[in-house]
Formats: structure tokens, sequence, C-alpha cells
């Protein structure tokens, strides 16, 4: 074959009988629907946690104007780390909408705020489940054992990323 027959050969059709041209429009029709998806994503995502700000600050109202704090406190921060899950997906939303790439730091950190929600909200009911005793506080242990392995192994995943990436939370800004 003759160096005229390879150049024909690579301008033509490639191998599903689709012309790069082609191949690059359905590329950039599948970028622009990805777009689209992660706008509504962002959009849905910045509402939700606008929402349950909005409650968590009426919630606080609520405690502060009845003297009732102690109790109905463990429920306010587990509305406010879900907002702040909330963000940091909607973080993980703008990096993929702006670079077109996953980013695995955000959902570490998701992973993170999520162990702890639960593991504030089982300490939080800790008398309760000591008071019933037996498999419900057993297994009230092992969750708790379990999620303080969730997070230490989460932490471990962050600094591992981090040393690799030694820029990462500078890109974030």
């Amino acid at each position: 074959m003759s160096g005229h027959d390879k150049g024909a050969r690579a301008a033509g059709p490639a191998p599903g009988g689709i012309s790069p041209a082609v191949r690059e429009r359905i590329a950039q029709s599948f970028t622009r629907v990805e777009d689209v998806v992660y706008v509504g994503l962002g959009i849905l995502l910045a509402a939700g946690a606008l929402i349950l700000l909005a409650h968590a600050g009426v919630m606080l109202g609520r405690q502060v104007l009845s003297a009732a704090m102690p109790g109905p406190i463990i429920e306010l921060l587990d509305r406010v780390l879900l907002v702040v899950m909330l963000v940091e997906l909607l973080y993980t939303v703008q990096i993929s909408f702006r670079e077109h790439t996953l980013v695995p730091e955000p959902f570490l950190i998701v992973g993170l705020i999520a162990a702890t929600r639960r593991i504030l909200v089982v300490t939080a009911e800790f008398a309760k489940l000591a008071q019933e005793g037996g498999t419900v506080f057993l297994y009230a242990m092992l969750e708790l054992g379990l999620l303080t392995v969730m997070v230490l192994a989460f932490v471990t995943a962050l600094v591992l990323l981090k040393k690799r990436s030694p820029n990462a939370a500078a890109d974030r800004a």
C-alpha cells in the first residue's frame, strides 16, 4: 500500500462506517446534553440547600423562642450538615460542568460528612439505646465502630489525594 493510499484511508470513514466529522458532532451533542443535565442538577441541589437552610433557620428560631435548645440541637446540626453535603455535591456538579471531569475529593468529603452526621445521631440517641439494651445497643455499637472505620478511611484517602496533588485546595478557589 502506498503512502497516498494510507492517507486516503485515514481521512475516510472510521471502523464503524462513521466519519470523524460525524463522530465529532455526536460527541459535541453529548457534551451539550451533559451540560444541560449538570445545570439541572445544580439548580435542584441549590434549591434544596436553600430550602433546608431556611428550614434550619426557622427551626433554630422556634427552639430559641421555646427555650427547648438542648434536645433538638442534634436535629438542627443534622440539618446543617445535610446542607453542607448538598453544597459539596453542588461544588462537584460545578467542577464537572466547568471541566468535564470527576474529582474524587468532594465525594470523599460528602461521605465524611454523612458518616459524621450518623455518628452524631447515634450518639445523641445513646441514652435511649442503652436503656433498651440487648441487641439494639450492640448494633448501635457495631454501627459506631463501622462509622469510625469509614471516617478513618475517608480521611486517609483525602490525605493521600492531597499528597498526590497539593494544589487541589488552591484549584477550588
